[in-house]
């Protein structure tokens, strides 16, 4: 009993006092030579003391070795596992993050409205694959001829005849540029031609007076045909603002229209082959029916609108075209028929700004 009281003392006294071990941050591992730091952290802030002591005796040697000293330097710190906090959060919380009941944290920073947007964007190619498959299917039953299509009979051979007279203006457009191309290389010519004759008029004084005469000739020619390329360039771009602009815009409707049309005839025969399906749900049938009305209002709000166009269209060609006739022919013919004075006339007439070719020659200061 006695030996057992003494080796009991014996073990007390290695083991450290309570106000060193309750105020100390101990890290490090046990055996061989790890080393055991202790910090005091229950004095004042100027006596600071660290405890060092070498572990490789066991309990009682380990203990009593320890030495006190104050920091008064830079402190190296140990080859020992970092002094940190592992309870504090990785990522900051904010007072005012809502918790859930679990303590799962919320997002309120817009994640929600992402999702929603992402949802909707899949939807939209949802219903956009769904369309194209049934618009396909539509096309390819019409063309195997296994599926009535929509025909609106005044007013599909209207849109033939509105293509047909695009491409017929097409082609006098075509035509016309490439009597401008022809005849401005002739005004260049004649140009040129008149400068020649005057330089010889100056070289040759015997010839100088038939020279003269066909440079003075030559150059009325070039005068005139400048006023005549003016009226074809302005005839030229009358034209194809009509065939490239105001013709186009109403075919773009109306191939709006062919689309809807197509989309209209699709939905329908969905809904002829649904009805006679009596396992159908109601909600199926009641999609489908909404479906094919929403697709029906489309389409004959397209159809009215091609309509409109179509007739405002026709008026503005027959009051362009009927402008533009009439500049060309009166100027074509005072140009062929040498009547400078009509020619120019008709230019004021529709108002036509006189250009100046680049090739024109200009009189001298003194004479102006």
């Amino acid at each position: 009993m006695a030996e057992r009281e003494r080796s009991i003392h014996e073990m007390l006294k290695d083991t450290p006092s309570m106000n060193d071990s309750c105020s100390s941050v101990h890290t490090g591992t046990e055996g061989g030579s790890n080393m055991v730091v202790g910090i005091g952290l229950c004095g004042s802030i100027s006596s600071h003391s660290i405890g060092v002591g070498g572990g490789g005796g066991g309990g009682a040697g380990g203990a009593g070795a320890g030495a006190n000293m104050n920091v008064g330097g830079p402190f190296n710190a140990p080859n020992s596992l970092p002094l940190r906090n592992h309870s504090a959060p990785t990522t900051p919380m904010s007072p005012t993050s809502p918790t859930s009941g679990n303590g799962i944290l919320t997002s309120t920073d817009g994640s929600g409205s992402l999702i929603r947007t992402s949802a909707s964007k899949i939807d939209s190619i949802k219903n956009w694959s769904i369309s194209t498959y049934k618009c396909t299917r539509q096309i390819m039953l019409e063309k195997l001829g296994k599926s009535q299509r929509t025909v609106d009979s005044e007013l599909e051979a209207q849109i033939e005849q509105l293509r047909e007279t695009q491409r017929k203006y097409l082609s006098i457009l075509r035509l016309t540029r490439a009597f401008s191309s022809h005849f401005q290389h002739v005004v260049v010519t004649q140009h040129a031609l008149a400068d020649s004759f005057a330089d010889l008029a100056q070289k040759n004084p015997e010839l100088q007076k038939e020279f003269t005469c066909n440079a003075e000739t030559q150059r009325n020619l070039t005068k005139n045909g400048e006023l005549l390329l003016n009226a074809l360039n302005f005839f030229i771009s009358s034209v194809n603002t009509l065939c490239n602009k105001t013709i186009d815009d109403t075919l773009l409707t109306i191939r709006q229209y062919e689309t809807a049309r197509i989309e209209f005839d699709a939905y329908r025969m969905d809904l002829e082959n649904t009805k006679p399906e009596v396992t159908q749900s109601a909600t199926a049938l009641e999609e489908t029916q909404r479906s094919y009305a929403q697709h029906k209002d489309q389409y004959e709000k397209l159809r009215a609108d091609v309509a409109i166009k179509m007739q405002f269209l026709d008026e503005n060609r027959i009051k362009v075209m009927h402008k533009q006739l009439i500049l060309l022919h009166n100027a074509i013919a005072a140009y062929f028929s040498g009547n400078a004075m009509a020619l120019e006339s008709t230019l004021k007439q529709f108002n036509i700004k006189q250009l100046k070719s680049p090739n024109a020659v200009t009189g001298s200061w003194l004479e102006q």
